[in-house]
């Protein structure tokens, strides 16, 4: 079991079950709601336990944003077409014993930062 919260307290979770591959991504919609690159991980929705106010903003036509209501922490990321949640490494109470596999969406990166950790990158997901 896993386990994270906002900057509040608000809004806290839990995921029991087996995790996705961690990935940091930059893309342009994901830098700008995070402010750099996010690293998430995701699971099954069902695996989910998710307490307080959450609001889901629609980021685009394919997937919606999660974040707490009362200090603006975004904290999940959900593909309208997927059973799974994609969750902030950086939300969760440490330690986590996670480790991130790859960069992804690479093409959009910022121009203020290279990505120099030896991880595979992806151009796109």
């Amino acid at each position: 079991m896993i386990a994270g919260n906002c900057l509040c307290g608000d809004v806290s979770f839990t995921v029991n079950g087996p995790l996705g591959r961690a990935t940091a991504c930059h893309c342009g919609q994901c830098r700008k709601q995070s402010g750099h690159h996010w690293a998430s991980s995701s699971a099954a929705e069902s695996d989910f336990i998710i307490v307080g106010p959450i609001k889901w903003y629609e980021a685009s036509a394919t997937a919606k944003r999660g974040f707490c209501p009362n200090c603006g922490s975004f904290l999940f990321w959900k593909a309208h077409d997927e059973d799974a949640i994609s969750f902030s490494l950086g939300a969760l109470t440490e330690p986590t014993g996670i480790r991130l596999e790859s960069h992804i969406f690479v093409a959009d990166k910022g121009d203020y930062y290279e990505i120099a950790d030896g991880l595979p990158q992806h151009e796109k997901s």
